[in-house]
């Protein structure tokens, strides 16, 4: 608590307090059940551009929420004034809102059989004493070694420095009381090669809960100047069908793709490609997809999710087939089924293969791909969920006998969520993660890539 009293305005005890005041407020008022979530944060953020300062930024945020069911009739409301009487008047504004909303038998509080009650310490607290000057200093160095790369990096984006720190409590009237302190940290650099109508603009970043973890801020603008760099000069391109490999990154937004459908909301609204998808084949049968939510210092880990229930491990994919969706509470029992501790999202997702070797890293899927389209940005968001249908805006490499031959942008990739996710021919051990989700390139055997 004395590390937590350094980053904090208010102390765990104290949000204990409002929390009882809110709920014995609530059921003063004639509530039959009701939920608050408090919580605060702290952090920086500064920024370096063509080696001067851009921009430094202190922050500091708090939020009680509050949600109030009378019989199945459910209201909620927010405030950031953590003051008793703004507390009393959130209640209010909760309450009056569930007298007045309709009946709905699927609203309530998850059953106390469901709810963690005894979270473990999962390591996400890892405040970075940084001082303003020393995380421009290292601002500066990454954008320093971008600059080193070549004279053809012509302009900077600005190398950033990040960190926040925040705590929260939930409690309910259902017996739940938990929260816990988190921190993540984070390096980035965008970088602009080359001059005129060939000026090319990329970026990089590193983020993670543990300051000491972060990738170098000299590996960081390098690796931004390189991939600016490699895209200076694309060529054009003709339609026709190819082999497709997803940078690791952009694999992890076909993973959130995945999720988006898979999440109970699109489901008991009847709005996903997957509504009769548990137990059927929808990927490769080597894909797996697993959910391991209790990694210490992840940043997708949790040990329970919005409403307090327990998060677990378990496969959503296994041999290709749907094992599980992403379950909150309430989207659980539209659907007759239970929830997932999924309510707020998913917990250190991964997709993975098992038929990946410890060798498979770019090279290799580059060697695997052969000849085809190595895929580094998508544009825009040109996938609908209802029906599976992609096409999105990209840019990338082509790439023949494993070896990269020339940039290749104005190119638009289609397909369907189906055929891309039962045509995942290799998934790589280039593994990233972005926040929740985790993945390496992912080996497509076959795309429409048109052209302008």
């Amino acid at each position: 608590m004395n590390t937590q009293a350094k980053q904090f305005l208010h102390t765990e005890d104290e949000f204990n307090q409002f929390a009882a005041d809110i709920l014995e407020h609530a059921k003063s008022m004639g509530a039959t059940s009701a939920m608050t979530r408090l919580g605060e944060g702290s952090g920086f953020s500064v920024s370096v551009r063509c080696g001067a300062p851009d921009t430094i930024e202190h922050k500091r945020s708090k939020r009680a929420s509050v949600s109030v069911w009378v019989g199945s009739k459910r209201g909620s409301a927010t405030t950031s004034d953590l003051s008793s009487h703004a507390l009393k008047d959130a209640v209010a504004a909760a309450y009056y809102i569930a007298r007045t909303t309709a009946e709905d038998p699927a609203a309530g509080l998850p059953g106390a059989d469901e709810l963690e009650h005894d979270p473990r310490d999962l390591d996400l607290f890892h405040p970075w004493s940084v001082s303003i000057d020393e995380a421009l200093a290292i601002a500066h160095r990454a954008e320093a070694a971008a600059f080193s790369v070549s004279p053809q990096i012509r302009n900077s984006d600005g190398a950033r420095v990040g960190s926040v720190s925040e705590h929260f409590l939930l409690a309910a009237s259902n017996g739940f009381l938990g929260g816990y302190a988190s921190s993540r940290h984070s390096i980035s650099c965008g970088l602009v090669a080359g001059s005129g109508s060939q000026m090319q603009q990329e970026r990089w970043s590193t983020s993670e809960r543990r300051p000491h973890n972060l990738a170098s801020p000299e590996s960081v603008g390098r690796r931004a100047a390189e991939r600016a760099l490699a895209r200076v000069g694309p060529h054009g391109f003709q339609t026709k069908r190819v082999p497709v490999l997803l940078e690791a990154p952009l694999a992890t937004g076909l993973l959130a793709n995945f999720v988006q459908a898979a999440t109970g909301n699109a489901l008991f609204a009847n709005s996903s490609f997957l509504i009769d998808g548990l137990g059927k084949q929808i990927f490769a049968s080597h894909v797996e997809i697993d959910e391991k939510p209790h990694i210490p210092a992840a940043m997708g880990s949790a040990p329970f999710d919005a409403e307090g229930v327990r998060t677990r491990e378990r496969a959503v994919v296994k041999e290709g087939k749907i094992e599980g969706f992403f379950l909150s509470t309430y989207s659980a029992r539209k659907l007759g089924m239970k929830s997932t501790g999924n309510a707020g999202g998913v917990h250190g997702l991964s997709l993975r293969s098992t038929l990946t070797r410890p060798v498979d890293d770019l090279a290799v899927m580059l060697e695997r791909l052969g000849t085809g389209l190595f895929i580094t940005t998508l544009i825009g968001n040109g996938v609908n969920i209802v029906t599976g249908d992609y096409s999105r805006g990209a840019a990338g490499f082509w790439v023949e006998n494993g070896r990269i031959q020339y940039p290749v942008e104005g190119i638009t990739v289609a397909s369907t969520l189906q055929e891309m996710f039962r045509n995942i021919i290799a998934v790589g051990n280039d593994t990233y993660t972005a926040n929740a989700l985790q993945s390496g390139s992912v080996l497509i055997s076959e795309m429409t890539v048109a052209g302008r």
